[in-house]
């Protein structure tokens, strides 16, 4: 299915078989073959440059393997199945985003802080009940 990915991945590549849906259905499920199962290997695929490849193998592996088996076609669960390989290998091959640089609070944000917290302990000072005359 060239094309059909975003990595357009020649057909030679995707390894497709083909057996009966287990489940109820009665003839037609005993006598079709619309379960799909996809293979595709990551690592000696030639449509995927190698920091992609270095960062999908890491996420899920080598090899992805789908299978799709909810209709009662069989073209359309190798649409399915392609789909959800594109949408896999799509998610897996995107840089992390940055992490957070760790820094410590500016002066102003410490003495804002403290202020707060003294404005706080007098306010609920105030709470409290007059203690007794002595």
């Amino acid at each position: 299915m060239e094309g059909a990915l975003s990595f357009n991945i020649p057909d030679r590549e995707l390894q497709w078989r083909f057996s009966p849906t287990g489940g109820p259905g009665g003839q037609h499920a005993n006598k079709t073959s619309t379960r799909v199962e996809l293979r595709f290997d990551v690592e000696t695929s030639s449509a995927i440059d190698e920091r992609s490849r270095a960062r999908i193998v890491s996420k899920v592996g080598p090899e992805i393997r789908i299978v799709e088996d909810r209709s009662r076609s069989q073209a359309t669960n190798r649409k399915r199945a392609l789909r959800r390989l594109e949408a896999i290998l799509d998610g897996a091959a995107k840089p992390d985003p940055p992490s957070r640089r760790s820094t410590k609070p500016s002066r102003s944000a410490r003495k804002k802080r403290v202020d707060e917290k003294r404005k706080r302990s007098q306010t609920k000072l105030l709470r409290k009940p007059p203690s007794p005359l002595e």
